[in-house]
């Protein structure tokens, strides 16, 4: 068995031999791969967020210095720590440099609250959090400061903004019970030499889209996730001409956000990520025409805003109907997953919009499904594809485990290149989630059609709801 961070169940030896030997694996950790992308693509333009705009050398040398600050403030190597921005710059840049130190940045939501990010930081025994002063009328600082005098783990809080002059965190301040409060862009120092790690630990962990229980940890290695976000990009053929439209991620968007291919994936080819911070048509549609983005992935719910608030002929802009004018003519195909896109909405973005549909399937547990670009039509609108990687393995089962045949539902059963074989520091649950095989069992019921594509048809009953479907539709789907 392969060593991994201690609560987490590694991918049995067998396996790892396997996805060694294909290739999907190769043993670089993600923030050396940066380090390989700006010597590469230097100049180019990486990060777009409004006026800002940081090149390949740019981000790798800011990554560089945030980690040597982050060190300089206490932070270690193996250590974890809450990360809940939006889709700004600083984001992309604490990640990178959080794993360049060799700690284990947590993937928590903006919208979660005390009782979700003081749950994360006890089963990770984070040492520190990274997220805005204030944020859309929110006090994350107060949050922070209450997590940390309920101890004995959260010691270090990093702020977006510097907190107002009237509050007890301004400036680098230490509160009552120890921990110490820096505004992220104090956190700079001279570069120093970055610790080795193996590809094969844990990079960072995303959190479930489950509802009815607390949140979930999924451990994500190096390995696994260059291999997504790499296979991601080579599936929707992109390139260093390519720009990504990275929109605000709910609970599984975040996977497809960041690595779907999303913003790893364009940054591994060179390509452009712009950074919006609202997924609403009067926020995004002007930000593709401005910077000429030619792929983007939403959520169902936000492609029906897109197409309602777009002009579908000469007269709508002198009816009484509100729409955008916006020249979308360099986009080329949106991606939408997190839940079953209605048909009537799929029919409509090729001829509205102008580009190509991508349907996707997924959870940040894994497996990914994706419609490929040269399907038929009627695959598109009406599946979810297939999976990413020629080494996902699909069963679809009845309530007895047995296979079903194609066309018949089941519930959705996977394991893969870059699918968990266990949640983080949670034996029983996990005992009750995977086979004995090691097979994830998704609670998602699909059929196969006999071409082999997936049709997502709901939830198991008695599976627990998910945040990405209940956002879409109060049924789940």
């Amino acid at each position: 068995m392969t060593s991994m961070l201690d609560g987490c169940t590694p991918w049995p030896e067998e396996f790892v031999d396997r996805y060694w030997a294909a290739g999907h694996w190769r043993g670089n950790t993600l923030d050396n791969l940066l380090r390989g992308w700006a010597l590469e693509y230097g100049p180019r333009t990486a990060l777009v967020h409004g006026d800002t705009r940081l090149t390949y050398a740019a981000l790798n040398r800011r990554v560089d210095r945030m980690a040597a600050g982050f060190r300089l403030r206490g932070l270690r190597p193996g250590q974890r720590v809450v990360v809940q921005l939006p889709n700004v710059p600083e984001l992309v840049i604490t990640v990178f440099a959080l794993m360049r130190l060799g700690a284990i940045p947590v993937f928590c939501p903006v919208s979660r609250r005390a009782t979700d990010v003081s749950h994360l930081v006890r089963v990770t025994e984070a040492t520190g959090y990274v997220g805005p002063s204030t944020y859309q009328g929110f006090d994350h600082t107060a949050m922070a400061a209450e997590i940390a005098a309920q101890g004995p783990f959260l010691r270090r809080v990093f702020t977006l903004e510097a907190p107002g002059a009237s509050s007890p965190y301004g400036g680098l301040a230490t509160d009552r019970s120890g921990c110490h409060y820096f505004p992220l862009a104090s956190i700079d120092a001279p570069p120093v030499r970055a610790p080795v790690q193996s590809a094969d630990q844990v990079a960072f962990f995303l959190v479930s889209g489950d509802t009815t229980a607390a949140l979930r940890l999924i451990p994500r290695t190096h390995n696994d996730y260059a291999y997504q976000a790499r296979a991601a990009a080579e599936l929707v053929s992109l390139t260093e001409n390519d720009v990504y439209l990275a929109t605000p991620p709910a609970e599984f968007h975040v996977n497809l956000t960041f690595g779907g291919p999303g913003i790893v994936g364009t940054l591994s080819v060179g390509g452009t990520v712009v950074l919006a911070e609202s997924p609403e048509p009067a926020a995004c549609l002007p930000v593709v025409e401005r910077e000429r983005v030619t792929i983007t992935s939403v959520l169902p719910v936000t492609a029906q805003r897109w197409l309602d608030e777009r002009p579908t002929n000469p007269t709508d802009s002198a009816s009484q109907r509100p729409t955008l004018q916006a020249d979308l003519s360099s986009l080329r195909l949106l991606q939408i997953g997190g839940a079953p896109l209605p048909r009537a909405t799929a029919e409509r973005i090729g001829p509205e919009l102008g580009c190509r549909l991508q349907q996707v399937f997924g959870r940040a547990e894994g497996p990914l499904t994706f419609t490929r670009p040269a399907d038929p039509d009627a695959t598109v609108l009406t599946t979810q594809g297939r999976p990413l990687s020629p080494d996902d393995e699909i069963r679809l089962v009845d309530a007895d485990g047995k296979d079903v045949p194609d066309g018949e539902p089941g519930e959705l059963l996977a394991r893969g290149p870059y699918t968990l074989r266990g949640y983080y520091r949670a034996p029983d649950h996990n005992a009750r989630t995977f086979t004995p095989d090691g097979y994830l069992r998704t609670g998602n019921l699909a059929r196969r059609t006999p071409d082999g594509n997936l049709v997502v048809t709901g939830r198991l009953e008695g599976a627990p709801r998910r945040a990405d479907h209940d956002a879409e539709d109060p049924s789940g789907l």
